[in-house]
């Protein structure tokens, strides 16, 4: 079996407010800062063999003291990119309340497609394949990927058969961890949005 951190990035200097996307040059706030060296306490004690991050420089922040503490090489990977936002890339949410493209994209994320951007089907096609492709790879292995809210909400929605349009119902906090494990006989997910130390949950 293979065991899989999904560890979001810390807070960033643009926060919650805006959508940030693949803005090149946004970096984590000092409360990131401080969430991403609190993240190595954090899972003292937990097996890691390899830490993956999206190339973004927010996660890249994260992933960097976690794989610095454990002498490991961070190793970046293109499929733990955030969404591709398109045309909303930087955009403030007060200004995009009445876009009508925005209010279907937020209703029905399934059947819709980011302006001259990336659908959420393509984003948990990546996702979930780079989860499949690791697992075959390390089946032994504690692998953790930092990578970003919505991409981590669907990869939860997809391993536990959940439907992309209500995949908002799950919380995926900044700097938390979510746990799941593949095997040949299924995955399951051990934990979702934890915030607090790990070592204390039975991680296989």
């Amino acid at each position: 079996m293979t065991t899989f951190l999904l560890i979001r990035h810390g807070v960033h200097e643009l926060g919650g407010d805006r959508i940030a996307g693949r803005l090149p040059g946004v970096h984590l706030s000092a409360e990131g800062r401080a969430q991403a060296e609190q993240l190595v306490a954090r899972l003292d004690g937990v097996p890691i063999d390899a830490v993956h991050a999206s190339p973004m420089e927010r996660t890249r922040e994260t992933a960097s003291p976690l794989a610095r503490a454990r002498a490991l090489e961070l190793e970046l990977c293109e499929d733990l990119l955030e969404i591709d936002y398109g045309e909303w890339t930087g955009c403030h949410l007060d200004a995009l309340g009445d876009d009508v493209r925005w209010r279907r994209w937020n209703s029905f994320r399934s059947g819709h497609r980011v302006p001259s951007g990336e659908s959420m089907v393509e984003v948990q096609t990546r996702a979930a394949a780079l989860v499949q492709r690791l697992s075959a790879q390390q089946p032994d292995g504690h692998i953790a990927l930092v990578s970003h809210g919505d991409v981590i909400k669907a990869l939860v929605a997809q391993y536990v058969g959940a439907p992309l349009d209500l995949f908002q119902r799950i919380e995926i906090s900044p700097a938390s961890v979510t746990v799941l494990v593949v095997e040949e006989l299924g995955p399951w997910v051990v934990c979702v949005n934890h915030t607090d130390r790990l070592a204390e949950l039975p991680i296989p």
